[in-house]
């Protein structure tokens, strides 16, 4: 029986890149999201993949009775829904002073809010029946907060901190529905293009950069388990140890022109009299942007670090071997050493 899906967010980026591996696997998807011609691309792409059933719903997150009228009419068409995904979001690049008190509101209800829309409506069909999965798109920053993105990062921690309020709620009550979020690295994905932003250069994730497709198939992995929480990529981690062990340390190293500022822009100035953000309106109305960003040159394809998590078993074997073969070498240039 074919899964039945549903991807807030899912017009571009992340959201764009799980249609289509959900397509693959004939899949029934709905997808949410405010541009036209960007929904309008995914719904043909899934169709063309694969997918059993695509459904959109030009809808802002923002709005949680419009949410919860498109989660009601696809689980009416589909008979229910298994997967639900928060993947929608906006932000704003900029240090504090600069950014307004209705851009921190509009980002905290697009980014948080919007996941909790998203969480209540997919609630509403998964608690009668006791089962489902849903998975929340997060990110390193979830934990660790950088300069010129607190709306976003105070969106993602929240969405952290929400979590484990229902998730013990769930375990409790309908432990049938599991609830996973995954912890992002940079992304190329189109955001970079068309966020509000004040800096001076054009906006980029700070590198490693890692293409859309790489958490897509993290995010599918864990709806497919139930995981708790899964980290993508050794950034990832790599943040969330280190804002554990040295928070004051990272503080004055992102204070850094060079590793907090200098790293989130290009070289490339931004043309004002032609950037377009997508804070208040979509910015894929009249032109499908797809799932990636501008910086294809210098994505990955594949992450090390998710595969081992994904793969605990063979990546214990594959550690061992090659710590029995480190100590055989050790051996030999011992012996050879002694003749």
């Amino acid at each position: 029986m074919a899964q039945k899906v549903m991807i807030a967010g899912a017009s571009a980026g992340v959201g764009r890149a799980l249609a289509c591996t959900y397509a693959r696997r004939g899949a029934e998807i709905g997808l949410i999201a405010r541009g036209r011609a960007g929904l309008e691309a995914t719904e043909r792409d899934c169709l063309a993949l694969g997918a059993v059933d695509a459904v959109s719903h030009r809808v802002d997150v923002a709005d949680a009775d419009a949410v919860q009228r498109a989660a009601d009419a696809t689980a009416e068409r589909f008979g229910g829904i298994d997967v639900w995904i928060n993947s929608a979001m906006v932000s704003v690049f900029a240090p504090v002073w600069e950014i307004t008190a209705a851009e921190f509101r509009r980002v905290t209800e697009v980014t948080y809010l919007g996941t909790v829309h998203g969480t209540l409506a997919a609630l509403r069909h998964m608690r009668p029946r006791g089962r489902g999965a849903i998975v929340q798109v997060g990110s390193a920053l979830a934990y660790r907060g950088i300069p010129l993105q607190s709306a976003y990062c105070a969106s993602k921690h929240a969405i952290q901190g929400f979590n484990d309020s229902l998730r013990a709620e769930l375990l409790h009550e309908c432990p049938g529905i599991t609830l996973s979020m995954v912890q992002l690295p940079a992304l190329n994905t189109p955001q970079f293009s068309w966020v509000r932003t004040r800096l001076p250069r054009h906006p980029q994730p700070v590198p490693p950069i890692f293409q859309p497709e790489v958490a897509a198939d993290a995010i599918v992995w864990a709806a497919d388990n139930g995981t708790r929480e899964l980290n993508v990529g050794g950034p990832t981690l790599q943040a969330r140890i280190g804002d554990v062990i040295a928070p004051g340390l990272l503080d004055r190293l992102l204070s850094r022109s060079s590793m907090g500022f200098d790293a989130q822009q290009t070289d490339a100035p931004i043309d004002r009299s032609t950037w377009r953000d997508n804070l208040d309106r979509p910015e894929d109305e009249e032109r499908d942007r797809g799932a990636h960003g501008v910086f294809d040159d210098r994505a990955k394809d594949r992450s090390l670090e998710l595969w081992a998590a994904t793969h605990k078993p063979s990546a214990g074997l594959l550690i061992a071997g090659l710590g029995a073969a480190a100590r055989t070498l050790a051996t030999v240039a011992r012996a050879r050493a002694r003749r």
